[in-house]
């Protein structure tokens, strides 16, 4: 059976397809290089899973912190990053649309958008927006 932590990363690619100007270019966890000719790329990656136990309870209270990034391309008139923008609009309301995460968290978070200009044949940004998921298991499991 998977984690609880599992689910919410499998539905997270779920709920952000169709995001603007990426189709179906969303990624879990991608390491390798991609191509991104055709149009922006999201790129959801877990960066922390932190555990509070609550003593009044038999529960873990977890905070997932996931990082959704944004890779776009400008060209000679647009620059990466305002060719991001609607990207980044709508990948934020589709991860604000489902607080629950399809009943599997509590919560969801923004904690803050960072931007990364990188050197490329054409202008590029790497727009990394940082949530925090709040959700409860069990003390002695943690796939509920």
């Amino acid at each position: 059976m998977a984690t609880k932590r599992e689910a919410i990363l499998s539905r997270l690619v779920t709920q952000l397809a169709g995001a603007t100007g990426c189709g179906s270019r969303i990624y879990r966890s991608r390491v390798t290089a991609l191509n991104n000719r055709s149009g922006n790329s999201l790129i959801i990656e877990p960066v922390s899973d932190a555990c509070a136990v609550n003593t009044t309870t038999t529960f873990c209270d977890w905070t997932l912190t996931v990082r959704v990034s944004v890779l776009a391309i400008g060209d000679a008139s647009t620059s990466a990053d305002s060719a991001a923008d609607d990207s980044v609009q709508s990948m934020y309301a589709k991860m604000m649309q489902d607080l629950t995460v399809n009943g599997n968290a509590i919560d969801v978070q923004c904690q803050s958008t960072s931007f990364e200009m990188i050197d490329a044949d054409q202008p590029t940004a790497f727009i990394s927006t940082t949530f925090d998921i709040r959700y409860r298991t069990d003390i002695d499991r943690i796939d509920q």
